[in-house]
């Protein structure tokens, strides 16, 4: 596994690669992974050769330790920025360090998967709900608390919450700021699976093992036609090319899947 250009004790970000799997890793633990402008940096970073290196099909983003996935934006780090006058931050990241941030990157085409094992607040929750697959322990907490803090979930929390929850459900959240336990981000339809923490590990390797099985021009395909239709009619949703789709269509692994169950063998994938 090769480590990102800097040395695990000298990063807020770990970022490995193992074969066809990224994992990404917030590494502030001491202050529950929060976001601060370096992390932002080195995440554009790491989201760029994610993307580009055709070797991996699949990305895991998780926290370090076992408190939290992130508990959003470093408030400290905020609160140095608006007392040397820097002006409030709004909606969306454009201008900011590490733009565009996952949750903009909405033209990034290999799947990513949440492993969230702790608190997922803020930031950290609007980092969740950009991702693709979402696991949580049980012991994991989400919750969009700006609202008390004089702030919104500018990074496509408040969007995000009340496209993916039931609307109701999601505007209440967003303005209490109350949180939600992963069973009930679960019932909301927010989480793919709930597992006790010892078992998180295994249930996202099996998550993304099936992942990492299928053609990966089908999977590109696939997020980005999901994606792109959410919010088209079926008859547009049908009318609409597909870059991604028009690639696996000309591929030769359009071929080799049929060819493979014809012959009763495994298929063998090249992504081209």
């Amino acid at each position: 596994m090769a480590l990102f250009h800097l040395r695990v004790t000298d990063t807020p970000v770990l970022y490995e690669k193992s074969g066809q799997i990224a994992r990404i890793t917030l590494n502030r633990p001491r202050v529950l992974n929060a976001l601060d402008l370096s992390t932002h940096t080195q995440l554009a970073q790491i989201w760029d050769d994610v993307e580009s290196d055709d070797n991996i099909r699949v990305a895991v983003l998780t926290g370090a330790g076992e408190r939290a996935f992130s508990a959003g934006q470093d408030l400290r780090e905020l609160g140095d920025r608006i007392r040397a006058g820097t002006s409030a931050s709004t909606v969306g990241g454009r201008g900011k360090p590490g733009h565009p941030r996952l949750t903009e990157r909405f033209e990034l085409s290999k799947p990513v998967v949440a492993r969230v094992n702790g608190l997922a607040l803020g930031g950290g929750f609007e980092l969740v709900l950009a991702c693709d697959l979402v696991i949580a322990a049980e012991h994991a907490t989400f919750g969009l608390p700006e609202a008390r803090l004089g702030l919104i979930a500018g990074a496509g929390g408040v969007f995000r919450l009340t496209r993916q929850a039931p609307f109701r459900i999601a505007l209440g959240h967003i303005l209490t700021g109350r949180s939600m336990t992963a069973t009930q981000a679960l019932a909301y339809g927010l989480v793919n699976d709930v597992v006790p923490g010892d078992r998180l590990d295994e249930c996202v390797d099996g998550w993304v093992a099936d992942i990492a099985a299928c053609a990966p021009l089908a999977i590109r395909a696939a997020k980005e036609m999901a994606n792109r239709a959410a919010t088209l009619s079926l008859p547009d949703a049908f009318a609409t090319r597909y870059f991604w789709e028009e690639l696996r269509t000309m591929s030769a692994d359009a071929i080799e899947g049929p060819t493979a169950f014809l012959e009763k063998r495994p298929p063998v994938w090249t992504g081209r």
